[in-house]
């Protein structure tokens, strides 16, 4: 928050501003490789009828080493921060007498004196066997001093003491790329991009190793997969995935991946190279398979100076979060019920629609009936909470509820059930940033009982996230309540905050999931609300969640310590987030107030109804559609948790207007 979190950010504890200097590496040129320059798939010529053109290799590993270094130079701060993230517990409970001997050794390893940075490392690390970033660190003064075999194994014991750290994998496997061991690189990358796998830098690197290990179609894969998000930095992985083309003897495609890269980064360095290799580059007839590459690659670390540590300003960060604010109040939440033509939602008649019918609700005993909402032509499901003062409600029925789409009655209601009993998928997004350093620890127990409280069937699964400035997947889907909870208790916090980036990759893996019958799509997140690292907006996150027909339930964890804060534009993004995807924000009075607010969110989760029904004068245009549910019990007008809309499927894509479910 603005004032407390500022002054908390100020208070960095040294174990955790040195675990920021993880010293990312940077491949150099000095690489080799042994083509044979006779083969005409893996030249260059300058020119088709120049007899003295030289055969110029295009993709040789000095090349797509400075290539990997110049364009990732530019994130070396952002880096910085996303490696905050990789602070282990055990760090944390390191005697003061190892801290100070790391401290000495992490700042000589900054100067790039790595003989005496050893020394100091390698006596924290007696005092405390456990201290996974001297271990990381120790590791980065070996490599700098081609100590590669050395390296490797610090890096090692690193990754397994504290296995849900990404940065650390991916030393590991820079350890492996010095030791020329291409496939072991490629699986302590992969391992780091399956931690952070929305990591662009981690992607990019692995993009690159899984080149160097001749696994172009994982590269051209890979690079892919990076494509389809926001990637300016990463336009580099177009590069590597013409390389890739170009070893598999494929020149069009090659020429297509670097026409690409010139179009992302037109302004980078090699740009010109790439636009040189285009022009110089002739389709032969036949193209006999190229050699097979050997690299000999050198890789070195280039140390990140302490006083690089800035912090963010909080100033551009609350301007950026009011201008988020903006653009999604400018999307349509609900219908005006004083505009002409909307009428105030009352007791569901089937008259509302000329020739519209009531459908009765469905047998809950049906076969069919959990997911028939898939195969009836535009059918909307939604699913909804009901509160009476804070008292969950679970006796409603239809003749209890009204519903309006885009202002008009449904045409039919097909489906109303309490569906308390339906499976539940959530995803569990917990911030770990510097500042909720204070009340971590109470955070963790808060989570890992109300974790229990909600996986209570043995159909239930749940994933848990951990994010800084990077997004890291510590726990994938299980159904094991105490598999979540040994990942909260990994945790340690530390670093900027990528909230947005974060809810849009829980709200997308839920999405993506491939179910038998309907599911109960959940996002708990617990966090302060103080975005300043997302490359994802606000209300990109929300139009995921809308999309994937996700509930978002905040917590917020804003400086509990000073209760009576007016209302900032962080809460304000808490409330936007929740109640635009039909979950709810809480605000707990103070830290001890946690559990009791974590219990509501538990209550309303178990207390759901689903209405679906077929929409009055639908039209497949891709539009916004507002949804307004209503509800009344014994003459009280509940409280109501539902989304708040969806978009209607486009011309586009036909399928969806075949079976329409809003979340395709």
């Amino acid at each position: 928050m603005l004032c407390p979190s500022d002054r908390k950010r100020s208070r960095i504890n040294s174990t955790l501003q040195a675990a920021l200097l993880l010293l990312v590496p940077l491949l150099y040129a000095n690489s080799q490789m042994a083509a044979n320059s006779q083969m005409a798939s893996s030249q260059i010529r300058r020119s088709e009828d120049s007899s003295s053109a030289t055969p110029v290799n295009a993709f040789e590993p000095e090349r797509l080493n400075t290539a990997f270094q110049v364009t990732q130079g530019d994130r070396q701060r952002c880096l910085l921060e996303s490696s905050f993230f990789s602070v282990s517990k055990f760090d944390l409970e390191a005697p003061r007498a190892a801290r100070h001997e790391y401290d000495k050794g992490v700042q000589l390893l900054a100067q790039a004196n790595f003989d005496r940075a050893v020394e100091f490392l390698k006596h924290a690390i007696f005092i405390d066997p456990k201290y996974v970033a001297a271990h990381n660190a120790l590791g980065a003064a070996y490599l700098n001093l081609n100590r590669n075999d050395e390296a490797e194994n610090e890096f090692s014991k690193s990754v397994s003491l504290d296995n849900h750290l990404p940065y650390f994998y991916l030393n590991l496997g820079w350890a492996q790329l010095a030791r020329k061991d291409f496939s072991s690189a490629e699986q302590s990358i992969q391992r780091a991009a399956s931690l952070a796998p929305v990591d662009l830098y981690v992607l990019s690197a692995l993009t690159y190793a899984q080149l160097l290990s001749h696994d172009y179609q994982a590269a051209i894969a890979t690079a892919r997969r990076v494509h389809k998000s926001k990637h300016e930095a990463a336009a580099v992985v177009h590069y590597f995935a013409a390389a890739a083309w170009q070893a598999q003897n494929n020149l069009l495609e090659t020429r297509n991946e670097l026409q690409t890269f010139i179009n992302e980064a037109p302004q980078s360095p090699f740009a010109d190279i790439a636009r040189q290799i285009i022009d110089q580059t002739k389709i032969p007839q036949r193209d006999p398979s190229p050699p097979r590459a050997t690299y000999s690659t050198t890789i070195t670390y280039r140390p990140v100076r302490p006083d690089a540590i800035t912090g963010n300003d909080s100033s551009a960060t609350r301007k950026t979060l009011q201008q988020q604010l903006s653009e999604v109040g400018s999307e349509p939440e609900s219908v005006c019920e004083s505009c002409p033509g909307a009428t105030e939602p009352g007791p569901y008649v089937a008259t509302a629609t000329p020739g519209s019918t009531v459908a009765p609700p469905s047998d809950p005993s049906s076969d069919n009936s959990e997911y028939a909402l898939h195969s009836i032509v535009n059918e909307v499901p939604v699913f909804f909470s009901a509160t009476d003062h804070g008292k969950s409600v679970s006796d409603l029925t239809l003749q209890d509820v009204t519903i309006r789409d885009a202002g008009k009655a449904p045409e039919t209601i097909t489906n109303f059930r309490n569906e308390h009993q339906l499976p539940l998928r959530l995803g569990m997004v917990i911030d770990t940033s510097n500042s909720i350093t204070n009340e971590f620890g109470f955070e963790q127990k808060a989570a890992e009982s109300f974790l229990k409280k909600c996986l209570t069937d043995n159909r239930d699964q749940a994933f848990l996230v951990g994010f800084t400035s990077t997004v890291v997947l510590v726990k994938d889907f299980t159904g094991e309540s105490a598999v979540i909870s040994q990942g909260i208790d990994q945790l340690a916090p530390g670093g900027g905050t990528a909230l947005w980036d974060a809810v849009k990759f829980a709200a997308d893996k839920l999405g993506g999931l491939a179910e038998e019958e309907p599911v109960a799509k959940v996002v708990l997140v617990i966090s302060d609300g103080d975005d300043n690292s997302s490359s994802t907006t606000l209300k990109e996150a929300i139009d995921s969640a809308e999309h994937q027909q996700v509930t978002i339930f905040t917590v917020s964890t804003r400086d509990l310590s000073w209760p009576n804060l007016p209302v900032q534009p962080t809460d304000r993004a808490m409330r936007t987030l929740a109640e635009r995807t039909g979950g709810a924000v809480f605000f707990p009075d103070s830290i001890g107030d946690l559990n009791h607010r974590l219990s509501d969110v538990q209550q309303v989760i178990r207390s759901r109804y689903l209405i679906s029904y077929k929409p009055a004068e639908f039209h497949a245009d891709g539009a916004y559609r507002p949804i307004t549910l209503r509800a009344r019990k014994s003459g009280h007008k509940l409280r109501i948790y539902s989304r708040r809309g969806y978009y209607a499927p486009t011309p586009s894509r036909p399928e969806q207007a075949q079976s329409y479910s809003p979340n395709e």
